[in-house]
């Protein structure tokens, strides 16, 4: 069987360009790696035991492809009480981490040839999963906007596409790859343009506990009817690897991402979901010692990027700087990536991937040491190229 008889939606999408870069300059034994988004911290300990005594009381079996109802209930009951999520059990999905929570939402919500905008710079897989569905993914650039979607973008989006029936939007808040938060005046200036035009909103939350100086708002507030909420314990209690995540919806339609769900993956392990069960009942201040530290961490590169005069995205959340590479440079984010590894053994990951081919993506996951080592290669690097006086 030759490649070109396989599924063309499959073959036209390339594998994850962080991915592939991070494995890259993985070969170097002495890289350090300011690349992935993971959380530098460990599970704590109270959910790793609750996974334990599932393991013991032989909680293994089929769970209901929704998710375990106490999961789903303790779900309920931690968004409302964090965020003002107003969803019931029913209105809750269980889901393979957030991006099986993305990937069914997309493949539900939409029919082929609807167009999806995604302000950039963005998280590639939002475009990845559009394009895969047969969707026109519309970037719309922010970085006039402090990398804000405003109400006249989408305005401007939908009269320059008139060819194209618009259905819905990303929302990322707080943003991967830059930090940004969402002010509730910003959000709910959104609200008219989105309802008038009836534009689902899939709104990606995952950093919602990662926040500073700032308070996490939803869109779900002002329109639950259109939005759907994706979330989970990757960033909130370091489980990135046990992949647990959560779809919140208005009834009828989440009984449809449910059933999409259902044929993708069946339901996450029972083991996971019944760890974040406690990790939802008992761990609602597991993210408050990261976020502390986050943001000493968040202060440090700010501070060392502004003597640098390198300018960059101002961050509110997350744990993401995502910074220029000055123009007297002349290289393009991947060659600059690559030198930094080259010759300093620091990972920083390229901006082309998230729309920005004059940027990179610092993520401050990681320990005080490393981030020094960073600035201290950007230093050198500008030094080299003739940017910064020896």
């Amino acid at each position: 069987m030759e490649m070109n008889e396989l599924n063309p939606d499959v073959l036209s999408v390339q594998p994850s360009a962080l991915r592939v870069f991070d494995h890259e300059i993985s070969q170097d034994p002495e890289i350090i790696k300011l690349t992935l988004g993971e959380p530098d911290f460990n599970v704590p300990d109270h959910v790793k035991q609750a996974a334990i005594a599932s393991i013991n009381a032989d909680q293994s079996h089929y769970p209901y492809f929704w998710g375990i109802q106490a999961l789903r209930e303790a779900a309920s009951t931690y968004y409302r009480e964090k965020f003002g999520y107003q969803y019931s059990a029913d209105q809750i999905v269980c889901t393979v981490g957030a991006t099986e929570g993305l990937s069914a939402t997309f493949k539900t919500l939409f029919q082929p040839g609807d167009g999806v905008l995604i302000p950039a710079p963005a998280y590639p897989v939002y475009k990845a999963l559009a394009s895969i569905n047969h969707l026109v993914p519309i970037m719309v650039d922010t970085t006039e906007t402090g990398c804000v979607l405003t109400p006249q973008q989408v305005n401007e989006a939908i009269a320059a596409h008139p060819d194209v029936t618009i259905k819905g939007v990303v929302i990322t808040d707080p943003s991967n790859p830059t930090g940004v938060v969402y002010s509730k005046a910003q959000l709910s200036a959104l609200v008219p343009v989105f309802r008038d035009h009836q534009i689902w909103v899939i709104s990606d939350e995952i950093y919602g506990e990662l926040t500073y100086g700032v308070k996490h708002y939803s869109l779900s507030q002002w329109l639950p009817d259109q939005t759907i909420v994706i979330n989970g314990l990757s960033k909130s209690h370091a489980m990135t690897g046990w992949r647990i995540g959560f779809a919140f919806g208005p009834t009828g339609v989440i009984d449809q991402i449910a059933k999409t769900h259902q044929f993708q993956v069946t339901t996450p392990t029972s083991i996971v979901q019944h760890a974040a069960v406690e990790a939802l009942t008992h761990g609602q201040n597991d993210a408050a010692v990261m976020r502390q530290v986050y943001e000493q961490r968040c202060q440090y590169l700010t501070d060392s990027l502004t003597k640098l005069g390198i300018s960059y995205v101002e961050p509110k959340g997350a744990f993401y700087i995502f910074m220029k590479i000055p123009e007297r440079c002349h290289q393009d984010s991947f060659t600059f990536a690559r030198q930094l590894a080259k010759n300093y053994h620091v990972g920083l990951m390229p901006g082309a991937p998230f729309g920005d081919p004059q940027a990179l993506r610092i993520s401050y996951a990681s320990s005080n040491e490393n981030l020094h080592a960073a600035v201290d290669a950007l230093t050198k690097e500008l030094v080299r190229d003739g940017v910064l006086a020896r």
